[in-house]
């Protein structure tokens, strides 16, 4: 019997996902760090310094005769590198990075072009570092999921595995940039998977963790948030928590809404070449950045000091109205950048102020403002992504104050209610809804899915050159009586079956190999839709088939009724 190869080991075998997920976690992990620091460096490098925003006067250290002036400058001069940069190398790296991961995990087997890391890294650390009032996060989700892409098709890996590494780099991503190894693997299950299977989840945790090691090697383990600890005073608190969750998921809706009417406004005003438009639509921004520079990059020290206290309730509602269009212009314009980060910056000013007022009415039984705008900041999360569960989580692990759970929870789940009906997309589903791409029907298996989609592994694969006896042995395991060959190029050869196997051996045609065994049996497209899978199944009355992918005869994986009621089964049972 032939030993089975190390791709074989890689393509088919369970205990290869610990290797695939800890390559996948180093190299994301790796890949955050260095992309803090190409941020930080960007922005010192216009600035002085390595995050400008809530630093007080506004000038630079290094363009000192521009004045205030020079940040209306300098997200010109930003936008006119990456602009050219992103229209001729990865359109898919302009916006917020999420959505479009979203889609190549539902509707594209979880192929991501390898180039959307690099163009996207420097894309997203130039507009950050300009001036864009974006975050870093949905930069290395879609950066972590490229990588894991990107190593799932090198080693020619089928379709599930190579959606379970994207996972993987995405929650690599936010584990490494937040320092959050919990939050990272469920923001990947809820948004990118939307399952929890078992196994997936094992392997999505050990690329996180992985990843946080290797951040919290190099960035060190300092919590995101420094703050003091924070306690419910009163039972009664419980309450106007569960009010500030409805108003920060109102909040939220809303700055989705100003989101895509922006980027409408946008799109209806330029009528010159795409890779200008980030660096004309830059002055714009700057002007903003002008009257308001707390805008400018992330703004994390500003969301500190919001926590903190050290705002007025007027101020704290002039920065989330402000964050609100600063963030709609950068990616209206054409910024790379994700929402993450402003959708939490936009719930601690919202629930700041709301706790300021209450705090103001109610002093002896009330927390202090900075308690609210916890809350506020996962509630606007929950609200604006519908990701309660990392909500809680990713809040829990910034600040490290178990106190605060019982009232975010409360919060969260009431903005998550309240998000289902005041709409029917999130702000990441909203993107691509645009694009007459409807996420759920996709994942759920409507019109849109495709034999890639719902493909599994093969229980073992015959290579060409294998001689009679090696693979006479796999066949009499194989549950389909049947099974695929393919060469080293994993390009799809035919099959041979446990009757070709047993007519040869019948023969004492010892020395045959599988290529000389192996019958031109019908193979599906990779994106053939449901109703084509069926009727090759029942035309050739097969019990499976192989689905090969069209452009460059690879297989992609096997396919069978059972692999098309399970995934009916699940269907009905979500829509129930």
């Amino acid at each position: 019997m032939r030993r089975p190869s190390l791709g074989d080991w890689l393509r088919t075998r369970p205990s290869s996902l610990v290797f695939l997920a800890v390559t996948v976690g180093v190299t994301t992990g790796l890949g955050a760090v260095a992309f803090r620091y190409l941020i930080s460096g960007i922005t010192w490098m216009f600035t002085g310094d390595a995050d400008f925003s809530g630093l007080g006067p506004v000038h630079s250290s290094h363009l000192p005769w521009l004045g205030a002036g020079f940040v209306v400058v300098v997200p010109a001069i930003a936008g006119l590198i990456y602009g050219p940069l992103v229209h001729r190398f990865a359109p898919e790296a302009r916006g917020h990075g999420v959505p479009e991961v979203m889609y190549a995990v539902a509707m594209r087997g979880g192929r991501i072009a390898p180039k959307v890391a690099l163009v996207k890294s420097f894309a997203s650390a130039l507009c950050i570092g300009g001036g864009g009032s974006v975050g870093r996060e949905g930069p290395i989700v879609q950066i972590g999921s490229s990588v894991g892409s990107a190593l799932a098709q090198w080693l020619r890996l089928d379709t599930p595995r190579v959606r379970l590494l994207v996972a993987c780099g995405a929650a690599g991503g936010i584990s490494a940039t937040f320092n959050a190894p919990l939050a990272g693997p469920f923001f990947a299950m809820e948004l990118i998977l939307r399952d929890f299977a078992a196994q997936s989840f094992g392997a999505v945790v050990l690329s996180s963790v992985t990843a946080s090691i290797v951040g919290r090697a190099v960035l060190g383990e300092d919590s995101f948030l420094s703050l003091p600890a924070f306690s419910v005073h009163n039972p009664v608190e419980y309450l106007l928590y569960a009010a500030l969750g409805v108003i920060v998921c109102i909040v939220g809706v809303a700055f989705t809404k100003v989101l895509y009417v922006v980027e409408d406004v946008c799109d209806w005003v330029w009528r010159g070449p795409e890779w200008a438009r980030p660096a004309v639509g830059g002055l714009a921004l700057g002007a903003l950045l002008l009257a308001l520079p707390e805008m400018y990059g992330v703004g994390y020290p500003v969301l500190q000091n919001a926590i903190q206290g050290r705002y007025v309730i007027v101020f704290l509602a002039l920065l989330m109205l402000a964050k609100m269009l600063a963030t709609s212009l950068t990616i209206g314009i054409g910024g790379s950048g994700g929402v993450f980060a402003p959708t939490l910056f936009i719930g601690a000013m919202a629930g700041s102020a709301f706790g300021a007022v209450v705090h103001m009415w109610w002093p002896s039984a009330t927390e202090a403002a900075g308690a609210y705008g916890l809350v506020g900041m996962g509630a606007a999360l929950a609200g604006a992504t519908r990701a309660s569960i990392t909500a809680v989580i990713m809040l829990f692990e910034l600040t490290g104050q178990y106190t605060i759970i019982l009232p975010l929870m409360v919060a969260v789940a009431l903005a998550a209610g309240t998000s289902h009906l005041l709409s029917k997309q999130t702000i990441y589903t909203q993107k691509l809804w645009r694009r007459g791409v409807d996420i759920e029907r996709g994942h759920a298996l409507g019109d849109t899915v495709t034999a890639a989609d719902i493909a599994s592994a093969p229980e073992e694969l015959l290579k060409a050159d294998m001689p009679l006896s090696a693979a006479a042995d796999l066949l009499a395991r194989a549950s389909t009586g049947m099974l695929p060959v393919v060469n080293d190029d994993n390009e799809f050869l035919g099959c041979v079956s446990a009757e070709d196997a047993v007519t040869a051996l019948d023969d004492n045609d010892t020395s045959a190999r599988v290529d000389s065994l192996s019958r031109n049996t019908p193979a599906v497209a990779a994106d053939a839709p449901l109703a084509d899978i069926v009727t090759a199944l029942r035309d050739h009355s097969a019990t499976g088939l192989p689905v090969v992918d069209s452009a460059t005869s690879r297989l992609v994986g096997w396919i069978t009724y059972e692999t098309v009621l399970t995934r009916m089964i699940a269907k009905n049972a979500d829509s129930a």
